[in-house]
């Protein structure tokens, strides 16, 4: 691809970025964001909502209507159909999540979420647009005994691998059994996922959690990514050692002969992460500041185009110098637009301006589309309004677009 092609694309385009949304849609978004842009108003309703809901008041058809309507694709697997189809007739795909915890009800809940995770998987399937689907471990194991595994693997020395037997003999009978069980489920839920031809993307836990999730899905990806990329981890970096270990990943990857499947990621923990640390007094595992983050995002982004014969790597950033860096490295290295070791993600109901820019210049790019009952989805709605509050600059770029297509639209009428 020569350079000259870096020219078709425009993150300013709104007209690409919002063909897919009617004028009275883009209003309604127009109001939502205008309505997130308010901190002190943000605040009050990411307190008020959840118990609102908890309680019992009739407020789910406000929410149905508005911030439900922008950042989920329904409340069931079905509902979901309509939007991938949108999408879809403006060659976006979608990456499904159904955002279940098996915590509360144990092991019976942990066994329900695997179901459910595959029941996602089967009906991705059978979508034409729908080519992954997400998890989080936490769905299928209870948090206390990662937490102490992972505790167990940073007690001892050598590399991750031979850290995590060690710890795994310091469980009792009873936790390895435990253990055993957590690890049949992600077997499962990758070996239909290796059967049906839909990724799976293993999301990031809090730093103390996240190593005996790593080993997991390194073994997933030793076992189901020897000819193509099924299994992916998440590298969030906004940690200050997440570029090494997709580096170690890697080395990991060459010598056990597979394909590294990486999510590239900032992180979705940073206050919870520093609080934690400051409390137990330890270092902070978060970057130094966004610019050491944006550093290490970009230098990883670097490293996986450069190894794509053993990287398939997703670019799920709303970083718009991230992504038009991915398409600059891909058209220097002559890489097809569509090359299936490289693909685009941002969030369904944001940066509409990247996602559908990307899908009409030939990238491979894919909307993160939650869905589930509204009680359920409304802690993910509830950090999508403060990531587009506290986000510096995040909602007057959103509002800055939709306000311009709105404009471009109405002079074109006239």
């Amino acid at each position: 691809m020569s350079q000259t092609n870096l020219g078709t694309i425009s993150f300013d385009n709104t007209e690409n970025a919002f063909a897919y949304k009617s004028d009275k849609s883009l209003k309604q978004a127009h109001f939502l964001f205008s309505s997130m842009s308010y901190a002190s108003l943000v605040r009050w309703g990411t307190k008020i909502t959840p118990w609102a809901i908890k309680i019992g008041l009739p407020i789910q058809g406000i929410i149905r209507s508005t911030i439900f309507k922008q950042f989920v694709g329904g409340e069931t697997l079905e509902e979901t159909a309509s939007v991938a189809k949108t999408l879809g007739d403006y060659k976006v795909q979608v990456i499904l999540d159904y955002g279940v915890e098996g915590g509360e009800d144990g092991e019976a809940g942990f066994d329900h979420s695997c179901e459910e995770f595959i029941k996602v998987i089967n009906y991705a399937a059978t979508q034409p647009n729908i080519p992954f689907m997400s998890i989080k471990v936490t769905g299928l194991a209870r948090f206390g005994l990662l937490e102490k595994l992972d505790q167990s693997v940073h007690s001892h020395a050598g590399s991750l691998m031979k850290r995590y037997a060690k710890a795994l003999e310091g469980l009792s009978a009873e936790e390895q059994a435990e253990w055993q069980r957590v690890s049949a489920r992600l077997q499962k839920i990758c070996a239909t996922a290796a059967e049906k031809n839909v990724g799976v993307l293993v999301d990031a836990e809090e730093t103390w959690i996240q190593d005996p999730v790593d080993v997991l899905t390194i073994l997933m990806m030793e076992q189901y990514n020897k000819t193509k990329a099924v299994v992916y981890n998440t590298y969030q970096l906004y940690r200050h050692d997440r570029l090494k270990f997709l580096e170690d990943s890697h080395e990991a990857a060459v010598i056990r002969n597979f394909i590294l499947g990486a999510k590239l990621v900032r992180g979705a923990y940073m206050e919870k992460e520093r609080a934690r640390a400051q409390q137990l007094n330890y270092a902070s595992p978060i970057q130094p500041s966004k610019e050491a983050s944006d550093r290490d995002y970009n230098a990883g982004v670097r490293f996986s185009i450069e190894n794509l014969d053993r990287i398939a790597v997703i670019v799920a950033s709303h970083n718009e110098y991230s992504n038009l860096l991915t398409t600059q490295l891909m058209d220097e290295k002559g890489i097809p637009h569509n090359h299936s070791h490289v693909h685009f993600s941002q969030l369904y109901g944001m940066s509409d301006n990247i996602t559908f820019n990307l899908a009409n210049a030939g990238f491979s790019v894919s909307k993160y589309l939650p869905f589930g009952p509204i009680k359920d989805v409304i802690p993910y709605l509830m950090r999508r309004a403060q990531e587009n509050s506290s986000v510096a600059g995040q909602t007057g770029r959103e509002l800055g677009l939709i306000k311009k297509e709105l404009e471009r639209r109405k002079s074109k009428k006239a």
